[in-house]
């Protein structure tokens, strides 16, 4: 598990005395957004700042050229009839290629724009065995294009995006089905990348970072040291509270919760998750509520044995009676972190998934590990008078 932030905050440009308004900030927050999500980053922190600021927080970041790459582009997509003039007109204009090899002569007239995609998916062309980038578009889109497609079998047409050419392919035959490839000299990375702009939308106005800043581990390391310290402390504790209140099942239910914290660490791990301070106190909240298991079925036990002199079958009812009462509060637990993770951003999410993460962990060593160690100490121990 690492931590690593890195930090850009990003302006929006301004055209004369024209201010963008607030809806339009609102848009890019919401597009800026869409594109971290998509790139799967843990915990990303994105906010406004005043009229014409975002700040974008994304810990756990391997490649900022490539997010400062995505957030940068417009990704303004248009698909243009290239014109057989040679001259700049009042309806055309000369656009180059992305790769900047060839330039061409565009209509002005759009056909269509990147509102019309609903969805867009790198693929591997069979035919070719060349990375493309597949579309769908939706109906309204799907009428524009097989019209201007039937219309213009034999011309070019240019797929431009932020006012460069990416491919212009020669129309062979109507396209009715909605649907469509972008070609061009793409490796996978570029095509992905392609694919997660369109999908995302074009921004209503470009963005311009204006600062960037790379936190290293060492920076928030006291943090980090500060929130493993209250882990350390309160498991301390909860470990004496537990074998000064159970003694022998209270040491099973500290074995059980050190593998639980081994669990919940190793699953994090396996896919990739930034210790971050609100991960931190999901994992504290998990020893809580991990421990809290523990005690309602040992306290279930002790009445059971009250009423039943044979210890093997007051372990049982125990484990059996009191499972309803943990099953529905993690369940409840549950329910919160779903909702959490839907609805907040960010660090929330980060909470979240540690939260949920440690929910299953904790029902899985309570009914499976402490549930084991517990009835071979009590089958041991059938006879002994005293059991808990």
């Amino acid at each position: 598990i690492e931590n690593l932030d890195n930090e850009f905050t990003l302006s929006f440009s301004k055209y004369g005395l024209i201010q963008i308004k607030s809806s339009s900030q609102d848009q890019a927050l919401e597009i800026v957004r869409r594109r971290v999500d998509e790139i799967g980053t843990n915990e990303p922190n994105i906010l406004k700042q005043g009229n014409d600021r975002i700040l974008v927080e994304l810990p756990g970041l391997n490649d900022p050229g490539r997010i400062k790459s995505l957030l940068g582009k417009t990704a303004n997509l248009t698909f243009r009839f290239i014109t057989m003039n040679e001259e700049v007109s009042f309806g055309t204009e000369k656009l180059f290629f992305e790769d900047g090899s060839d330039e061409a002569m565009v209509s002005k007239r759009i056909i269509l724009s990147g509102d019309n995609l609903i969805d867009a998916q790198p693929k591997m062309d069979n035919q070719s065995n060349q990375t493309v980038v597949s579309f769908n578009l939706d109906r309204v889109g799907a009428k524009k294009f097989a019209k201007a497609t039937s219309t213009g079998v034999g011309k070019r047409l240019a797929i431009v995006l932020d006012g460069k050419i990416i491919s212009a392919p020669n129309i062979q035959e109507p396209i009715i089905g909605g649907s469509g490839q972008i070609t061009g000299d793409f490796t996978f990375q570029s095509a992905t990348d392609l694919a997660l702009l369109l999908r995302s939308g074009a921004l209503p106005a470009p963005l311009n970072i204006i600062e960037e800043r790379t936190v290293g581990p060492d920076l928030g390391q006291d943090s980090i040291n500060a929130g493993i310290l209250s882990l350390l402390i309160g498991f301390v504790l909860v470990v004496m509270f537990m074998l000064y209140k159970y003694k022998v099942f209270g040491l099973i239910a500290n074995i059980t919760l050190i593998i639980n914290l081994f669990l919940l660490v190793g699953i994090l791990t396996l896919f990739e998750a930034t210790l971050t301070l609100p991960g931190i106190a999901g994992i504290i909240l998990t020893v809580g509520m991990a421990v809290d298991a523990n005690v309602l079925i040992f306290e279930r036990i002790k009445e059971e044995i009250k009423t039943e002199k044979n210890n093997i079958l007051a372990f049982d009812s125990g484990y059996n009676r009191s499972k309803t009462a943990v099953i529905d509060a993690n369940i409840t637990t549950l329910i919160s972190a779903i909702i959490l993770f839907f609805l907040g951003s960010g660090p929330i999410k980060g909470f979240s998934i540690t939260l949920g993460v440690g929910i299953f962990t904790t029902l899985f060593s309570v009914y499976f590990i402490a549930r084991l160690l517990t009835s071979l100490y009590v089958t041991k121990n059938k006879n002994k008078e005293k059991l808990i």
